[in-house]
């Protein structure tokens, strides 16, 4: 069970670094995405989202 846990973290941590790659983001207060927690992953990402979204409806 510990190993599911751990690779079902790792797969969306992973997920959200390619999303971040995608838009930009390697780098962050010299911290590499790699370095980031998951909790970190998915702040930046909703965050960007989140600015994307209204720049497409300017």
């Amino acid at each position: 069970m510990e190993n599911l846990l751990r690779k079902a973290v790792q797969i969306k941590k992973q997920f959200f670094i390619n999303k971040l790659i995608q838009s930009g983001v390697y780098k962050k207060n010299n911290r590499h995405l790699y370095e980031w927690t998951l909790s970190e992953l998915e702040r930046e990402y909703k965050q960007i989202k989140q600015e994307n979204k209204k720049l497409i409806l300017k």
